[in-house]
């Protein structure tokens, strides 16, 4: 089903969060390239890349087949985890137009909610630490649902949790895995890319590609007829 022009009630709005709320993907990308020299390893730019939008255990798997069987994923992570935190605690960079985004949303009393492919305790930890987390209704994370995006599971549980319609809310992705996973929610759907460009499917399924999210505010405001 794609997704047509915004119009029709919008009763909530969904949010990805690492690469689209929070400036969070080039930290994880830098980390596996620093843990990996750190292992004796090398990891390509174009390898770290292929992971942007792919859920943590898919990530494992992909670096457990590049590297063999023998390679101590476990040490990996530990190197991984410490560079992430690290960073982490020194500061969670917010991604440009988030606030004023959340502020219209909340101002208009439209609810908001977290569906991301990390688990609830970083959502926790990274929105917390970034203090956006009581800006959100709820959320909803890799381990409250069954598949990770690109099904839908995460998006429907997310509103299944808002107790709105999936088809009345809207959702932003950064990725086009997570684009194609709020699409199959049936969600109307924009894309705010990050590191990567999106690809051609993901395009055509988003109501619209976006620089970043200063330029959702006035397309909301539209649809919920504020000038």
């Amino acid at each position: 089903m794609p997704n047509g022009p915004l119009s029709g009630p919008i009763e909530a709005v969904i949010f990805d969060m690492d690469g689209l709320l929070i400036d969070s993907e080039a930290i994880y990308l830098r980390a596996m390239q620093t843990a990996a020299r750190a292992v004796g390893r090398d990891m390509s730019l174009e390898f770290c890349h292929s992971m942007v939008g792919v859920p943590g255990h898919e990530c494992n798997l992909m670096i457990q087949e590049l590297y063999g069987a023998d390679f101590d994923l476990k040490e990996f992570r530990v190197h991984v985890s410490a560079h992430v935190r690290q960073s982490m605690d020194e500061r969670v960079p917010i991604k440009p137009g988030v606030v004023e985004l959340l502020d219209f949303l909340a101002g208009h009393d439209l609810p908001r909610a977290v569906a991301s492919s990390a688990q609830r305790a970083t959502i926790e930890n990274h929105l917390g630490k970034a203090g956006l987390l009581p800006r959100f209704t709820t959320y909803a994370g890799r381990d409250d649902v069954a598949l990770p995006k690109p099904a839908p599971d995460v998006y429907l549980e997310a509103a299944r949790r808002l107790g709105v319609a999936p088809q009345r809310c809207v959702a932003f992705e950064d990725s086009s895995i997570g684009l194609a996973a709020a699409h199959a929610a049936g969600m109307k759907a924009f894309i705010v890319p990050d590191i990567l460009r999106p690809t051609p499917e993901a395009e055509a399924k988003a109501i619209a590609v976006l620089p970043d999210l200063h330029a959702a505010l006035p397309v909301l405001k539209r649809a919920v007829g504020v000038a």
